[in-house]
């Protein structure tokens, strides 16, 4: 429909619904906004799932993925849904993906051999 629609001015990628975040939003960041308003701590949380404080800590930090183990247990603990962090992830993974400027060459040209075929 866009190509419909010429728009003068207006760069394909300034468009509302083709803009990302300038900082992917990792579900780690939810975690914590949901501890503090709860008065909750890392330790504390951990504790009540059955998991290493140290885990539970990288994953807030950004520094580790939530996988469905995890989020499945937040989900119980927290009633944060599951799929909400899965979900979370997924769009983290590939927005940070979408960022690599070597990755997106790489990609680029895969693509073009593939149209070649």
């Amino acid at each position: 429909m866009l190509d419909m629609i010429k728009l003068k001015g207006t760069q394909p990628d300034m468009i509302a619904n083709n803009l990302s975040p300038f900082e992917p939003t990792h579900p780690g960041e939810l975690i914590l906004d949901e501890l503090e308003a709860r008065s909750l701590t890392q330790a504390k949380l951990a504790e009540s799932i059955g998991i290493k404080p140290s885990l539970l800590n990288e994953i807030i930090k950004g520094k580790r993925a939530i996988n469905t183990e995890i989020a499945l247990l937040i989900e119980a603990a927290m009633n944060i849904p599951a799929e909400l962090l899965l979900n979370l992830q997924r769009d983290y993974n590939m927005q940070v993906a979408k960022s690599d400027v070597s990755f997106m060459k790489r990609l680029s040209s895969i693509r073009n051999i593939a149209a070649a075929l």
